[in-house]
């Protein structure tokens, strides 16, 4: 329900007293509901000043602020949400000049990379939970808890953070890497909680959070950096995130790059992490932590990068099969 900005308490049909903890609404059958002992878990504060401040408002038609509220149906309970506006925090800390911690979103963990000014890995970890079986109120309570310890550590270490820009399509509900079963239950939901769960404690402790392109930021951090930091692909994946918002372009390794047909040769470096993430995605993850990708400079076919034994027949020709720059006239 939309608010007024006119209205006593921001809203003509729901009216909340901060004192009590009641609130008042009155629904199209036109009999009032008292809602009693309403407390909200996160922004209770911000609830209760943003309504006493329109309560204390003289001149509410030019000064005044909505105030919105939605009442969700979940058949055994209902979800009660209030929606002001909230202004940001003067003293945020949106400084880079010490480095970022890099976030990878992940179905039962978050994966973490702190890194320095130039891009190097400091350190890096997972913070573990398990959603399945949760119920929606568990699970919100669960990434919560995992939210402040994530902002703590980026206080502790004086760091803002970098996140993906999540679209929650398919392709990251269906994250092929890690528990197959947990990664099918695993909702829209429960990743759009994560987000919003990371930012709001952020933005309540004064932590800047960067949203960048999440392109390729797996396949990259799998091919380039896992064996190589001795780190899992989804920490990989986030010290891609945390690159990526330093401002760092993740070039190929030159023994990739020598792989390359001509025509992906002289085209941006999205397009060639396309193409080779592309060539190589057959490839099982375990393989890449047996990969040569910095033992050559050049290699003549995609099979070269595995020693022997490490793919399957399968992958190894799938990879034959790949036209690299040796087979373009």
């Amino acid at each position: 329900m939309s608010g007024r900005k006119d209205a006593k308490v921001g809203n003509f049909v729901f009216c909340y007293t901060p004192e009590t903890r009641e609130l008042h609404f009155t629904p199209p059958n036109g009999t009032e509901i008292i809602i009693d002992n309403l407390v909200f878990p996160y922004g209770q504060e911000q609830i209760d000043h943003a309504i006493e401040t329109q309560m204390s408002c003289k001149n509410k038609k030019k000064y005044g602020n909505p105030i919105a509220w939605s009442v969700e149906d979940h058949g055994d309970y209902y979800i009660f949400k209030c929606i002001v506006d909230v202004p940001g925090n003067p003293h945020k800390n949106d400084s880079r000049a010490d480095g970022l911690l890099g976030l990878d979103l992940n179905v039962d963990h978050i994966a973490w990379s702190n890194i320095n000014t130039t891009g190097q890995l400091i350190k890096s970890g997972v913070f573990s939970f398990d959603l399945e079986g949760k119920t929606s109120e568990q699970i919100t309570k669960m990434i919560e808890n995992k939210a402040v310890v994530i902002v703590d550590l980026a206080m502790k270490l004086n760091k803002p953070i970098a996140l993906e820009k999540l679209n929650t399509t398919q392709s990251k509900v269906s994250q092929p890497y890690g528990n197959r079963k947990a990664n099918k239950a695993m909702s829209h939901f429960a990743y759009n909680k994560m987000i919003s769960a990371i930012k709001n404690r952020a933005e309540k402790m004064g932590v800047a959070v960067f949203d960048v392109n999440s392109a390729y930021t797996s396949q990259i951090g799998k091919i380039k950096y896992m064996k190589r930091m001795g780190i899992s692909i989804h920490q990989a994946a986030s010290y891609v995130i945390a690159r990526r918002a330093m401002g760092f372009k993740e070039t190929l390794p030159p023994v990739l790059h020598s792989l390359l047909p001509e025509k992906i040769a002289g085209l941006q470096h999205w397009a060639q992490w396309k193409w080779i993430s592309s060539c190589l995605s057959d490839v099982r993850k375990h393989a890449f932590y047996r990969k040569e990708l910095f033992a050559y400079d050049k290699i003549d076919s995609m099979n070269q990068l595995f020693p022997q034994g490490a793919l399957s027949d399968f992958e190894a020709k799938g990879l034959l099969k790949v036209k690299s720059r040796k087979h373009i006239a």
